[in-house]
């Protein structure tokens, strides 16, 4: 009886916790996905109007995004959106004594660089 307790306890409380880090990798993937599509190339805008994507800076700042905020992941882009896939590892508390170390959750966003009216 107690040991099906503490199971529980541990559905509820890690299960909590996992969720939450399920909404912090979404949130930081769209983020990321929105830091990456800021990344335009001046150059082309300034002389075009266009608002294009510099595909390596894009990718390079939605990537430093998720590392700064302590989580790995992907990002692409395609044409002018970015696509970023976040993984975040969440450590168990309580499922650990049953052999249940950690939860991995994974979110994808994309954004898309806005044209200019």
């Amino acid at each position: 009886m107690v040991v099906a307790l503490l199971v529980l306890a541990g559905l509820v409380f890690d299960g909590g916790r996992a969720l939450a880090a399920r909404v912090t990798a979404l949130d930081d993937a769209q983020e990321a996905a929105r830091t990456g599509a800021q990344q335009i190339d001046l150059a082309t805008f300034r002389a075009t109007g266009a608002a294009i994507l510099n595909n390596a800076a894009a990718v390079t700042a939605a990537e430093n995004y998720l590392a700064a905020n302590g989580e790995t992941g992907t990002a692409t882009v395609n044409g002018d959106t970015v696509t970023v896939t976040a993984t975040r590892t969440q450590t168990t508390e309580i499922l650990s004594m049953i052999g249940i170390g950690s939860f991995t959750e994974n979110a994808t966003a994309t954004a898309t660089a806005e044209q200019p009216d």
